[in-house]
Parts: structure tokens; sequence; C-alpha cells
């Protein structure tokens, strides 16, 4: 393993050129606009502006400590369906208390609300939201957006960020808030 202290250019997939080593017949923006993130933000961006996003996300997942306050959010604003596919599941800390989940309470509303708005539910102890997002979310050029806050389900070219708690809501459901 080679630690960089600046950015790489990657030339022909394979060969690593230290940036200031670099010379190439593109700019570092050019180069960036070459990206598989690049080309995500780009198809997931609802304005014209690259400089001032405004990610239209393809997924999200929530888990129990978080999906509660998000869907309360959302139904006090008015939610009938979720418009995109919302998973909910499990914080992995949730699932360590003795005895079991933690949050029972909080996995019936969960159920309940997947059945009324349009969801999918995963049972305690069937998955936990990372494991879940990269096994059955993750897709080629599609973005996810979780509810915790260390959300990174980069599989299979997947570009995904972690919001915490409600603003994860505000932001696909209630964007204009």
């Amino acid at each position: 393993m080679k630690l960089y202290d600046g950015g790489i250019f990657l030339k022909n997939g394979r060969d690593i050129i230290p940036e200031n080593e670099a010379n190439l017949p593109v700019s570092r923006e050019q180069a960036c606009q070459n990206t598989i993130a690049w080309s995500i933000l780009k198809s997931h961006n609802t304005s014209d502006n690259m400089e001032k996003l405004q990610i239209k996300f393809d997924k999200l997942t929530s888990h129990d400590i978080t999906f509660v306050g998000i869907i309360q959010t959302a139904r006090a604003s008015g939610l009938e369906k979720f418009p995109i596919p919302y998973v909910l599941t499990n914080c992995h800390n949730s699932l360590c208390a003795v005895g079991g989940t933690i949050n029972e309470d909080d996995h019936m509303f969960g159920l309940t609300c997947a059945k009324k708005y349009g969801g999918v539910y995963v049972p305690p102890h069937q998955a936990v939201i990372h494991q879940f997002a990269r096994e059955m979310l993750a897709e080629g050029g599609k973005m996810i957006l979780g509810s915790d806050s260390h959300t990174r389900y980069g599989a299979l070219g997947t570009m995904a960020m972690g919001e915490g708690g409600r603003r994860a809501g505000k932001t696909a459901f209630v964007p204009d808030l």
C-alpha cells in the first residue's frame, strides 16, 4: 500500500499518477468530470448547477433508532405514501441489548408504517442497516440516503451518504421545508 499526499490520476484504468507528477492533456476539473462519482451526482442533480447540487435519491434506509422521528416528521408534513423505496431496518446497537432488541414498540410502529405508506420492513435479527443496504439495495449508478450519520454503501458503484436523524426525512420526503 502506498499513501499519497495529494490527488492522483488513474490512467488507462490501472496506472496511478500522482497529481504533482501528472503531465496530462486535461485539467483537474476535466478529470473530475470523468469519474463515476461525477456521473452519479450529475444524473441525480435536479438543478442545472453542479456547484449547488439538489440531489434526488433512489432509495432511503433507516434504522429503528431514527425511523420513528423521520416518519413522524413526514406525517406531520402531509405524507401519504413514501415517494421512493424506503427500508426500515435495525441498528446494530439496538440488537445488542440483553434479552433482545430494546425497541420493540419502534419496530411495531415501523411495520405499521411500512404497510400503510408502502415501505419495506426488515424484522429484528434479520439484518442490520449497513449489511442490508450493501446486499439488497446497492445498484450501479444509484444513490442511497441513510438516516445514520455513517452511511457509506458504495458497493457496486452505488453512491451513498448518511444524514443523521430527522434531517434525512426532510431531505427525502419534504425537500421544500
